[in-house]
């Protein structure tokens, strides 16, 4: 650096802690030298809450949250949505990028749990690491529910009505904090312009709040390795880990292209299928809401629908209270209780590479059960499909509540003293 470039340096240290940051986050903190492909989906996950900050920006200089009729008859939301669509210079390309960008953020978050969940990345010392990530998800969900009506089609409409009534099975409670969320009785105007305030102000401030969390206590207690060995246990001379490399540049380098893969995928979405077959965007969402007029089907978007398949799984009621309440329970404990997995999992080792066949054979149920309940959630229920989806709910807890006995009973094999490449 020149004299005078160190002097500005020098003197912005003084006053803020840029250099030291940039060690303590980047070129002096030491990440295990065996990541693979898993470990992009993180970054990714970053990337994509940019692009949805950024992408909402411009979508609100335009967006009017107005649920009263225009001239031609049409609520005011949707038609500024068209307008954002036809009228506005790259427009569409803003709404896609946002909308193609909801779904790909499940996308990577989703695929970044199942990868703590492989490696054991919610084990000591990381609860903290995964409890903030617990938070992130479930801030998403809201964040995701609350944009999911702005657009004000059809889906938007009745699907947000579906979801607030749920809440309205809690007792004594439930009708008063139904009527507090709509901030009226039916879904309508006041919705509309309460959901907007908290999906463009308050929650994204949470969920930065909580993502910046998460990276501080996951750079505190240092990062899992596929190996689930701790690196920090060996260091050499100079106190650094024998088996690590600084992040920046080799990880940044790294996840540069995991971000041109991703970008590939992402823009072939966006380009040549911004709906995703109607799951992205939902066919009947591209008709403007009618309280008049109910669609044959109503389901949330695909990122909802496992767990909306074990609410509808409940059926029975139970000591004197209906079906409705304990499927709004069952929901919110089958988010919930991903938390709790630092203390499930007994298992002596943390990844799944030396884990035993039971575990594996748990995982794996797992993750077929999920992906059954996503794609019942979106079909319209029939006896059979309710069976099926009562059966996956049970495996679905069984996975969770079972945990602290098949993880002690499965056989593991040691885990090696240093990282591995295999």
């Amino acid at each position: 650096m020149t004299t005078k470039s160190q002097a500005v340096l020098d003197w912005i240290d003084e006053r803020f802690p840029l250099t030291s940051t940039w060690k303590a986050h980047l070129s002096e903190y030491y990440a295990p030298k065996n990541f693979n492909f898993w470990y992009f989906f993180g970054s990714l996950a970053l990337l994509v809450l940019v692009i949805q900050i950024v992408t909402g920006i411009f979508l609100v200089m335009h967006y009017k949250p107005d649920a009263s009729l225009n001239a031609a008859g049409v609520p005011v939301a949707f038609a500024s949505v068209e307008y954002i669509m036809r009228e506005v210079p790259g427009g569409w390309l803003i709404r896609y990028l946002h909308s193609t960008g909801a779904s790909a953020f499940f996308i990577v978050v989703y695929l970044h749990m199942f990868r703590g969940l492989l490696y054991g990345s919610y084990r000591k010392p990381r609860e903290l690491i995964w409890i903030f990530g617990t938070l992130i998800f479930l801030v998403l969900m809201a964040e995701a529910f609350m944009g999911y009506l702005l657009p004000w089609g059809q889906m938007s409409f009745w699907g947000a009505q579906v979801i607030v009534n749920l809440f309205s099975a809690i007792p004594l409670i439930g009708p008063d904090l139904s009527l507090v969320i709509r901030g009226d009785y039916v879904v309508s105007d006041a919705t509309l312009n309460r959901f907007f305030s908290f999906h463009v102000i308050a929650v994204p401030l949470v969920l930065i709040g909580l993502v910046v969390a998460h990276i501080v206590a996951l750079h505190e207690v240092g990062s899992n390795n596929p190996d689930g060995v701790e690196i920090k246990k060996k260091k050499d001379a100079n106190g650094i880990p024998l088996d690590g490399i600084p992040f920046h540049p080799y990880y940044t380098v790294k996840d540069i292209v995991g971000v041109v893969a991703f970008l590939f995928f992402f823009s072939a979405v966006v380009f040549f299928a911004p709906e995703g077959g109607g799951y992205f965007l939902e066919f009947n969402n591209f008709i403007p809401a009618d309280p008049l007029k109910t669609p044959p089907h109503i389901a949330p978007v695909w990122y909802f629908t496992p767990f909306y398949s074990i609410l509808r799984a409940v059926t029975y009621p139970l000591f004197g209270l209906d079906a409705k309440f304990w499927g709004v329970v069952a929901m919110g404990a089958s988010v919930v209780i991903i938390a709790f997995l630092p203390w499930l999992d007994r298992s002596p080792v943390k990844s799944m590479r030396y884990k035993g066949p039971i575990f594996k054979i748990a995982v794996a149920v797992f993750v077929v059960c999920f992906f059954i309940l996503g794609y019942l959630g979106v079909l319209p229920p029939t006896p059979g499909r309710t069976l099926v989806s009562q059966i996956c709910s049970v495996l679905y807890f069984a996975f969770f509540l079972l945990m602290p006995w098949y993880s002690k009973l499965d056989k593991c094999k040691p885990e090696p003293e240093r990282v591995t490449f295999k």
